[in-house]
């Protein structure tokens, strides 16, 4: 077994999870000097339940550089999501139900608006529509919106160099994002910086990379280049977190612990995913 798996499971008992359920976000008792950052977006974001443990979303592990007593992370990424059945399924309705002027809206696809299936859009107009409705929608609310480019994909060329895999998705949304005038973190291209760097090898530490018989919630082994485990995911949120604060999208000091080793056990995995609204 993965020497940190058993504190993780501990870990994951220590307090709640930074993920409000559609019951409990917004209203009336929200404290009305705290800030919630919504996340919409797919797998690559989602908050993952215990028995998939080290598996984890970036969403997931973004409360961890934010300041606890002024902000709340409310995740709703949804797993298999693309913009177009994200919205289809009801769910940034529910967002814009609970949003509150103040609050930030990060939105995040491109993964599944790709399939070739009823997720399809296209990038430079089904695709751009659907966000827009993201964008809208904050806005009417005096909210925040903030265009996230998809996380790349573990993919190297014969040189060993880290290759894009979305196509025109991230260029589609930093244009939407120019013409709405909509901040646009890019992750695409940080997160293929830091793969870049990390090489072939040493990306196995940021990817759901397990050998047989070592994890008892992948007991056959797993080799998942596009979702990540709990160093990957804590790392994805830092490159998010830090562009929040370089760019000042955020208050001053909202974004804390940029530069500090962030253990796996700071994550916390809940028993069961609540049930999108």
């Amino acid at each position: 077994m993965r020497p940190m798996l058993g504190a993780l499971l501990v870990a994951m008992a220590a307090g709640p999870l930074a993920l409000a359920t559609p019951a409990d976000a917004g209203g009336p008792h929200r404290p009305p000097h705290r800030i919630t950052v919504f996340v919409a977006g797919d797998s690559t974001a989602a908050t993952w339940p215990a028995d998939t443990i080290p598996k984890a979303g970036w969403g997931q592990a973004l409360p961890v550089f934010l300041d606890e007593h002024r902000a709340d992370v409310d995740n709703r990424a949804l797993s298999g999501a693309s913009s177009k059945s994200f919205v289809e399924a009801g769910l940034l309705d529910a967002i814009l139900a609970a949003i509150r002027p103040g609050d930030y809206l990060l939105i995040s696809f491109g993964h599944n608006d790709e399939k070739t299936d009823e997720r399809h859009t296209d990038p430079y107009t089904t695709f751009q529509d659907y966000l827009s409705r993201y964008i809208d929608g904050a806005r009417a609310h005096g909210a925040h919106p903030v265009l996230v480019t998809p996380v790349e994909r573990r993919r190297f060329n014969a040189e060993g160099h880290a290759t894009p895999s979305h196509g025109d998705y991230p260029a589609a949304m930093l244009a939407l994002g120019a013409s709405r005038r909509v901040p646009v973190i890019d992750l695409t291209a940080l997160s293929m910086a830091l793969w870049d760097r990390a090489g072939v090898e040493g990306t196995k530490r940021y990817f759901l990379y397990a050998d047989p018989a070592t994890n008892p919630n992948f007991p056959d082994g797993v080799a998942d280049n596009t979702h990540f485990q709990a160093h990957g995911a804590i790392e994805v949120a830092r490159l998010v977190a830090s562009r929040l604060q370089i760019r000042r999208l955020v208050p001053p000091g909202l974004v804390r612990g940029l530069h500090r080793d962030v253990p796996d056990t700071a994550l916390i995995w809940p028993a069961t995913i609540p049930v999108p609204a």
